[in-house]
Parts: structure tokens; C-alpha cells; sequence
């Protein structure tokens, strides 16, 4: 039988865990409201992480698809090496990345100082192109390497240039190119160590959904820590969502013209 002292700290332990647990509770009731309120800085922070990460995927985009392209569809010496090479540079740590772009664009000794881009969301851009553009080579490559090398030839056959065949082949991957550019998005919108050695944390030109939650708790906001935490969750989730059932849909769209095919 426990005694009246162990029945005493067994109902103050209670009574704190119950005190702990709503205290909890109402910090993500009300980082819930302010993540789904119309706070000016909350949003100018979620719309500058979407500017800037999307801006690194186009960019990335833009150079990706064609070295994917050439990877995947010419034979040439070091082909294995190169692929082996971009392959290993999808887990490059974000830290280490933004270390050595602090570096390159340091305004008193770096490479790159002279272009005063330290600390401004251009350096971000650049840093996250670089980060994501393995993400697109190789995703790219695998889904250029899988369509059918008969199309190009077939192409060829009907009078097509070589980039004209090229583009062939690029409509028929467009699906997983289309999909390495939300992987590649993921990537840069949820990355942390660039964003904090090449932007900082600068009030009004280089918050970001991730430097946000970083420095907020430090600052001992962590209301405000968890609203961004739960827009960037958000973001993310919602575009997974839908690119999965964009995918189901053309799945069932072309699921009636395979059957009549059979």
C-alpha cells in the first residue's frame, strides 16, 4: 500500500504533468491561429522562402535538364564517373555547402566578394541551385535513361534533327522530370545551412521559413517558431498531395485507352 507522502508526489507529479500538457496544448492552439492568420511578416517570410526556392529550381532546372540529357543519351568516356559523381552529391550536407559559399563570397577575402551578394537572397539562390542541381541531374537521367531508345531512332527515321530527337524523348520523361523538380523543391525549401551562412537572418530581406524557426526559438518565440514550422510542413505536404493525385488522374485517364489497346 503506498503511503500518504507517496500518494502526495504521485499527485504532484500529475498535477504537473496535466499543468505541462496544457501549456502545451495552448502554445499549439495559438501557433496554430497565428500560422493561419494574416500576420504581414508571416507571410512576407513564406512568400520570400517561395520566391527563393523556387527561383533555385528553375535555375537548377534550367542547366539540369540539359547535362541530364547529354548524360543520358550520349556515350562518352567517364559517363559511369560523372553520374557516379552527381548521384553522391544529392546528400552533400547544406552546412558544408554554405560554408564554402560563405567563403567564396566573404566581402573581405572570398572569390566572389566583389559581387556583394553575401547576406542577400541572390547568394540563397545560388546556394540552393547548387544544392538541388544533383537532385535533377540524376532524377532526370533515370527517367530520360527509361524511355524507349526506339523513339529517338524512330524520330531520326522520320527525318528529325538530333535535337528535335531530343525533345522526343524529353515528352516522353516528362513525367519524372517533372518529378525531380518537386524533389529538387522540397530540398531547397526545407534546407537550413545555406540559408543561414549566405543570408542570415536579415529583418525584411532574407527571413525564411527555416532560418525563421531557428532564430525565433532562439529568441524564445517558440509560438511563433511552431506557425512557421506548420506553414512549412503545410507547404510541403500540399504539394506532394497534389502531384500524387495529378498522377492518379492521368493514371485513370490512361488506364481506358491501354484496356481498348488490349
Amino acid at each position: 500500500m503506498p503511503t500518504t507522502i507517496q500518494r502526495q508526489s504521485l499527485s504532484r507529479a500529475i498535477s504537473v504533468g496535466l499543468r505541462s500538457s496544457m501549456n502545451m496544448l495552448d502554445g499549439l492552439i495559438a501557433a496554430l491561429q497565428l500560422s493561419f492568420s494574416v500576420d504581414p511578416r508571416i507571410i512576407e517570410i513564406t512568400l520570400r522562402s517561395l520566391f527563393v526556392s523556387g527561383s533555385a529550381a528553375l535555375i537548377a532546372a534550367l542547366w539540369g535538364i540539359p547535362i541530364a540529357t547529354i548524360i543520358a543519351m550520349k556515350d562518352f568516356h567517364g559517363k559511369f564517373l560523372i553520374k557516379t559523381i552527381f548521384n553522391s552529391l544529392i546528400g552533400i550536407p547544406t552546412v558544408a555547402l554554405g560554408f564554402l559559399l560563405f567563403l567564396a563570397f566573404s566581402r573581405e577575402n572570398g572569390p566572389l566578394g566583389f559581387l556583394r551578394l553575401l547576406y542577400t537572397p541572390t547568394a540563397v539562390i545560388i546556394g540552393e541551385a547548387i544544392l538541388i542541381t544533383p537532385i535533377i541531374v540524376s532524377l532526370a537521367t533515370t527517367a530520360i535513361e527509361a524511355v524507349d531508345p526506339e523513339i529517338a531512332n524512330l524520330a531520326k527515321t522520320l527525318g528529325a534533327s538530333e535535337s528535335q530527337a531530343s525533345f522526343a524523348v524529353l515528352k516522353e520523361a516528362l513525367e519524372g522530370i517533372f518529378l525531380a523538380g518537386i524533389a529538387s523543391f522540397n530540398r531547397a525549401i526545407g534546407e537550413l545551412g545555406i540559408a543561414q551562412f549566405v543570408g542570415g537572418f536579415i529583418y525584411g530581406q532574407t527571413e525564411l521559413l527555416t532560418t525563421g524557426i531557428w532564430v525565433e526559438l532562439q529568441l524564445g518565440n517558440p509560438r511563433t517558431s511552431i506557425a512557421l514550422m506548420i506553414i512549412l510542413l503545410t507547404m510541403v505536404f500540399t504539394i506532394n498531395l497534389a502531384l500524387n493525385a495529378i498522377q492518379r488522374m492521368r493514371g485513370r485517364e490512361w488506364k481506358p485507352l491501354l484496356n481498348s489497346e488490349t
